[in-house]
């Protein structure tokens, strides 16, 4: 089992969560998708699950604020790890970004905010206390892969390197994709938005690993998923991109093997 027992390096995509119009559904869809256990969690925390693979974290799901003028589009985001929350908030604002929620304390848990790069792509900002993301990742029903889908990557390039140190270079083997760079190792994928169906918004797309796309995608439109691109191979392995029934996209893949 894939496991992740220490923080993640800044820039490094760390967790993910779902901000759900029904909570309980969204936890029962996943459940059966994907084999995630977790019930709705403390008042404290707004009932936030922290939905756990073999015991462990893989990803969150909340109910989404219902206190807002007009509420959150259901959508998985994707969040970036740092060892400073607030040095990195002011360097996403002196790039360019949008700060939709500034940083906020989490308990003993951490700090976080949630931010929108210069093209709209949303995403969070995660500094680990006692909880430093998902402990199990790269396996049958966990997180594998988060990718970027912009309308400049160039500007992508200069946006992330400055806020968080990532490089983004072309993906040997691959035309119009580029990886995001850690240390020199590939922590996630940028795409094109041109690639996607018109008026689509820039946005960060997150990857779980399933056994079978095929089969899966089955279950998931019995359950009430909508399937957004059907199974296809492509050079990592065979995926898909689906929604769930509140319409929250995410992709799905049989990686190849290394």
């Amino acid at each position: 089992m894939p496991e992740v027992t220490k923080p993640y390096a800044t820039g490094t995509p760390c967790w993910v969560d779902l901000m759900a119009s029904d909570q309980q559904a969204a936890l029962d869809f996943y459940r059966d998708l994907l084999g995630w256990q977790g019930q709705p969690g403390p008042a404290e925390f707004g009932g936030y699950t922290v939905c756990e693979l073999h015991g462990k974290p893989v990803a969150g799901i909340g109910p989404k604020p219902q206190d807002m003028p007009e509420p959150p589009p259901t959508v998985w985001t994707s969040y970036l790890a740092t060892t400073d929350a607030q040095a990195t908030q002011d360097a996403i604002v002196s790039a360019g970004g949008t700060l939709l929620v500034p940083v906020t304390e989490v308990g003993d848990l951490g700090r976080m905010l949630i931010a929108a790069d210069p093209q709209g792509a949303v995403f969070g900002v995660w500094q680990p206390g006692d909880f430093h993301g998902a402990q199990v990742v790269n396996e049958a029903g966990a997180l594998t892969w988060n990718e970027l889908h912009t309308s400049d990557v160039p500007g992508a390039t200069g946006f992330y390197g400055e806020a968080f140190g990532i490089e983004i270079e072309p993906m040997e083997g691959a035309e119009s994709y580029w990886a995001l760079m850690i240390g020199g190792r590939a922590v996630g994928g940028v795409t094109e938005l041109a690639n996607d169906p018109p008026g689509t918004p820039a946005h960060w797309l997150a990857y779980f690993a399933v056994d079978d796309v095929d089969s899966t995608v089955d279950a998931l439109v019995r359950s009430g998923g909508t399937v957004l691109a059907p199974p296809f191979d492509m050079m990592a392995g065979r995926m898909t991109v689906v929604a769930d029934p509140q319409g929250a996209p995410f992709a799905m893949i049989k990686p190849k093997p290394m």
